[in-house]
Formats: structure tokens, sequence, C-alpha cells
């Protein structure tokens, strides 16, 4: 059913049409469906699927990343290439350390949203994008979503 409907999407972006992206209340659901699955599978296996681009923690333009609180990348749904990647002196279009920021967000409050622009790869253009981050040990997981 996912492939059917990944074609789907795919066909409609060809075709010009735009597809709905996640909504933060789902960017929330998969940040505390992957807080649990950890729990349930430890955080090596956890990692393994989160950077799986076709897993259970990639749906449409949302997945999961997890990063250490020195700023390293320990896992990447969006992109496995990122994994193990000090992403901690990474900034925004307008220069916004946003990394940095999660980092402390998620040490300081446990977790919360951090606001900031990136290039949302569908349309190719810088775009307001928000991450939510929750505290997992010594690291955070994290979801964005495009507004």
């Amino acid at each position: 059913m996912k492939k059917i409907l990944v074609a789907v999407m795919i066909n409609l972006l060809l075709a010009g049409v735009a597809f709905p992206g996640g909504t933060a209340d789902e960017a929330k659901a998969l940040v505390s469906k992957g807080a649990a699955y950890i729990k349930e599978n430890g955080k090596e296996k956890a990692f393994l699927e989160f950077t799986n681009s076709k897993g259970k923690f990639v749906d449409r333009d949302l997945y999961l990343f997890a990063v250490d609180f020195r700023g390293m990348t320990l896992a990447h749904g969006g992109s496995e290439k990122l994994v193990g990647k000090d992403m901690s002196g990474l900034k925004d279009a307008d220069g916004k350390f946003f990394i940095k920021e999660l980092i402390e967000l998620a040490k300081s409050k446990g977790g919360g949203w951090v606001d900031y622009k990136w290039v949302n790869p569908v349309t190719k253009k810088i775009e307001a994008k928000s991450t939510y981050v929750q505290k997992v040990d010594d690291y955070f997981l994290g979801c964005g979503i495009y507004k």
C-alpha cells in the first residue's frame, strides 16, 4: 500500500500537482512513536530503522532524525549521508545556528519547536520550517514540517 501511495505522489508531482505535507501534530506523533521504538528495541536498531528511507518512520515529507548534544547526526531519514556528520555549525538561510538551538531546547526543556528557514526539497525554494524535538538520553529526536 505504501508503494502505491508513493507512486501516486510521484505522478502527481510530475504532473505539477502539489500534495499535502505533514502537519505539526503528525510530526510530534512521529517523534513520540520513535522514542517508544527506542525503548522497545534499543537505539542501535532504532537508528537503523529511522535512517531507512523506506521504513516506518518516513511518511511523505516527514522523517525522523537523531542528533547528539555535540551536534553529531546519529540517524537521518531524509539522507543517510548525513549520519556521522557534525551538524553543530549548520546555519539556516538567515544565518541562524538552528541545530545549536535544537540542542539547547532539548537539553533545557526536554523538547519543543524551533523555527528556521530551509530549502524545501519539493519546491526547491527557501521556506519557513519548524522542527519538533524530544530529548532522549544524551541526544534528541526531531521531525520538521514546512509551513
